[in-house]
């Protein structure tokens, strides 16, 4: 069905889409190249508002929620929440929107960047182009075995004083002790954040191998990071990720939810990596 929404970011297309274990709703909004935008943590389309009302200039966006968060309700219980589950789930849903399976250009956000990763990796012929935007890579970190041992007492502070403690708690490990951004969400899905995702997506270990021989033979791999974001674990991993697969760290406006605070800006500059040829989305 189409629908319009009342901030007049124009006319979409909302569906569903089942998948193995879940429904995903996902919206559908201008024309042109295929762009999918992958949002991370506790976030869903809604995130994604302000940055798809400026993308679709140029672009058909599509926006989802992951599953098992506000409109993408699960079938039977929450053990599948793995980077690969959800990089599948994203292929799935680019070939039910693609128009003859063109390949699409896609954003991934936070822990929707691992998933733009895995994608990438696994679907090279479903990405045209791809962004993973601060992924929070921690197994890459040398101090990975700290990190997952924090994440282990912050999913204890989680089941023991609920979700207020604990966010607090995950605010001060990856944001320097800044609270963490307050972002617009159609559902409040920080319980399930906090339980079933954080801990099993920061132990992900990306395809290095496979995403090097993507970028090595010309294919479109960036890897971002806020401008505002220095000093902020969120962001080591990007830095390290980058290095490790030889390209140059993009910089976009802002932290770590630069699209939200800065939509115009965010958009300009995806515009600008996306136009450029490989290895030269560095910078800026």
């Amino acid at each position: 069905m189409t629908v319009t929404h009342p901030r007049g970011t124009g006319a979409r297309e909302v569906g569903t889409l089942p998948v193995p274990g879940a429904t995903l709703h996902y919206e559908v909004r201008g024309a042109g190249p295929p762009l999918l935008l992958i949002p991370g943590g506790n976030s869903d389309a809604a995130v994604f508002e302000d940055l798809a009302a400026v993308l679709v200039a140029d672009h058909r966006v599509v926006c989802y929620d992951p599953r098992g968060q506000s409109r993408s309700p699960l079938q039977g219980p929450p053990d599948q929440q793995r980077v690969e589950v959800h990089a599948d789930d994203a292929g799935r849903l680019l070939r039910h929107v693609a128009a003859d399976g063109e390949p699409a250009r896609v954003l991934g956000s936070c822990a929707g960047g691992l998933v733009a990763l895995e994608l990438a990796a696994r679907r090279p012929e479903l990405v045209r182009a791809m962004v993973a935007h601060e992924p929070p890579a921690l197994s890459l970190l040398p101090a990975a075995e700290g990190h997952r041992v924090l994440l282990d007492e912050i999913h204890a502070t989680f089941r023991r004083e609920g979700v207020a403690p604990a966010m607090e708690a995950l605010s001060d490990a990856l944001f320097g002790g800044r609270p963490a951004p307050e972002l617009p969400t159609a559902g409040d899905n920080s319980a399930f954040f906090l339980g079933h995702v954080v801990r099993s997506f920061s132990g992900f270990v990306p395809d290095l191998d496979a995403l090097a021989g993507l970028a090595a033979s010309g294919s479109r791999v960036t890897v971002a990071a806020g401008r505002e974001s220095v000093g902020q674990d969120v962001r080591r991993p990007a830095v390290l990720l980058a290095e490790r697969l030889g390209l140059e760290l993009a910089l976009f406006p802002g932290g770590h939810v630069g699209y939200v605070n800065d939509p115009a800006g965010f958009a300009r500059r995806l515009g600008e990596v996306f136009r450029a040829g490989p290895g030269r989305a560095g910078g800026g």
